[in-house]
């Protein structure tokens, strides 16, 4: 085999470990086979066609903690399965999992999936959704750069609110997406979710605004979109209790 034939196999090699996510050609080039010069001038070749940033050869990529987040995520996805641990299961259509950047600073917790996420399987995509992301984007951030989840991944019939048995089965499941990404704040939405991630049962109106501590992470309670939705006037302590989030963040 002559030296253009290496070449063009190592150049399809390694286009194609750069599709997986590799920098570097996962191989070990032995020298002898060809001169040190003809190897150095080989290997400035194809990083040039193949836009491989400078490294020597054979050196694996190190495992960014990006992969890592977004493995464990969907290993615990993969965990949840067709869920079937409670009786939400019954009505439900799709199971609402979670979704935004598992290197998120902020992520919002509410209580449970309603019609449309149930039917998206995405969450906070119906009306009290929109005002979500209206306060996201207000907050100069993107709706993908957070992290959005529920305490419960099933919609409850009727719109319900989650109960104690839904949540403490399913509870788990949104304390560990908590551990993997690891956000500088928690917001949550609604007495539900506060009352569930900080095991307290005071009104939502006279906790909201004030920093709780959730396993060495700040968590600011706040009032859920749906009941903003109903209760314009309140937006304010809201935006209020927002302004406070992007405070922690930045001290």
């Amino acid at each position: 085999m002559n030296s253009v034939d290496i070449a063009k196999r190592l150049k399809k090699a390694m286009e194609f470990y750069q599709e997986l996510g590799f920098k570097y050609l996962p191989v070990k080039v032995e020298h002898k086979c060809i001169s040190v010069k003809a190897s150095k001038m080989l290997d400035s070749k194809l990083r040039s066609e193949v836009k491989i940033p400078n490294s020597p050869l054979g050196e694996l990529p190190a495992t960014t903690p990006t992969t890592d987040k977004e493995s464990a995520l969907r290993a615990l996805r993969e965990e949840i399965g067709d869920c079937q641990r409670c009786k939400l299961c019954k009505n439900r259509k799709n199971i609402v999992f979670g979704e935004g950047s598992s290197q998120a600073e902020i992520m919002f917790i509410g209580e449970g999936p309603g019609r449309d996420e149930d039917i998206q399987a995405r969450p906070f995509v119906g009306e009290a959704g929109k005002l979500l992301t209206s306060l996201i984007v207000k907050l100069k951030l993107k709706r993908e750069e957070v992290y959005i989840a529920n305490i419960v991944k099933c919609r409850p019939p009727n719109n319900r609110e989650p109960e104690d048995d839904e949540i403490a089965i399913c509870r788990s499941f949104v304390e560990r997406q908590i551990e993997i990404i690891k956000p500088k704040v928690i917001v949550s939405l609604g007495k539900v979710s506060a009352h569930a991630l900080l095991k307290i049962k005071m009104p939502i109106s006279k906790i909201r605004g004030n920093f709780f501590d959730y396993r060495g992470i700040p968590l600011m309670p706040t009032f859920h979109p749906a009941y903003l939705l109903r209760n314009k006037k309140d937006k304010w302590l809201t935006w209020a209790d927002m302004q406070k989030v992007l405070e922690k963040i930045k001290n």
